[in-house]
């Protein structure tokens, strides 16, 4: 089946350059509305309209709003003007974002919270915005942009990573809660240059790491055929699965649940033969008590 977005709205936060203009220009491309999100005044920044000109050139419909997507009243006027001309935003992509990197010995909470508020409460902001009227219509497609810096750490920022593995988290529970709306969600971990990285990536790397590399992997996840609650990685045209599991481990016996003991066996602990995708915390919850049980019988 070809992606096509013919008569659905599209909500793309931060897209006035780097990804999120990509993004935004791949949507139009295959058909859909779009609102390009892109802080500044109440009509949009300069960059915003400029993409939305790009936008119009392909036949496509579009409207730029300049949004703070950290200030949720903001947010639910963006939402308000798109459901008055196009009925109802169908996918949200957020994708807005800022860097403040410093050491965590540096960096400021003032600094710490900015991010966090932008990245993680921008995105939440976003997502609730939109969350009442997909439900309505049992249709919807969210995607978190979360960052290899959320996943597995990146010097220099504390922030970033912090807003980025929420993100993973909030994404984790919105799959859950919007299941049975219709609602997908998902997350994308891109590797892209854009004015936001400059400085980040060695020169080499720049034209390699293009931002169009990285649009077909949101375009899927926002597609009639995408999945929920995978984190995909994406940069250079390698499109990778992220995951986060939990190993076997070990069950200890009331009489051995001592530090010692945990210390004893911890390379049997982080063992990863054997190693799966937990569905939720109840399933987690579920396996160690089935563990217990299965020794309390062999005990008996």
């Amino acid at each position: 089946m070809t992606i096509d977005f013919q008569g659905r709205t599209v909500v793309v936060t931060g897209a006035g350059s780097g990804l999120g203009r990509s993004h935004a220009i791949g949507f139009a491309r295959l058909g859909a509305n779009v609102v390009v999100n892109d802080i500044g005044p109440e009509r949009g920044s300069a960059a915003g309209q400029s993409v939305v000109a790009e936008i119009e050139a392909l036949g496509a419909e579009a409207f730029t709003d300049g949004a703070d997507v950290s200030d949720f009243a903001q947010v639910s006027a963006m939402v308000e003007r798109a459901e008055a001309r196009w009925g109802g935003v169908d996918i949200l992509v957020n994708n807005a974002g800022i860097l403040l990197d410093r050491s965590f010995g540096k960096m400021t909470m003032d600094e710490f919270r900015r991010v966090i508020d932008v990245h993680l409460i921008g995105s939440a902001n976003c997502a609730k915005a939109v969350w009442a009227g997909m439900r309505e219509r049992s249709y919807g497609r969210i995607i978190f942009t979360t960052s290899a810096s959320g996943i597995y750490g990146n010097f220099g920022q504390a922030n970033y990573g912090a807003a980025k593995a929420g993100l993973v988290g909030l994404m984790n529970v919105l799959h859950i809660e919007g299941a049975k709306y219709g609602i997908r969600v998902n997350a994308l971990a891109p590797s892209a240059a854009t004015a936001m990285t400059q400085g980040l990536f060695p020169e080499q790397s720049i034209e390699r790491l293009q931002p169009e590399a990285v649009t077909p992997g949101v375009l899927f996840l926002a597609s009639e055929q995408a999945p929920s609650r995978v984190i995909l990685c994406a940069g250079g045209g390698v499109f990778a699965r992220a995951t986060i599991a939990e190993t076997e481990g070990i069950f200890l016996p009331p009489n051995a649940l001592t530090a010692d003991a945990v210390a004893q066996h911890f390379d049997a602990i982080v063992d990863v033969a054997g190693q799966r995708d937990v569905r939720d915390a109840y399933d987690q919850s579920l396996a160690y008590s089935d563990r217990v049980s299965r020794f309390t019988e062999a005990t008996a």
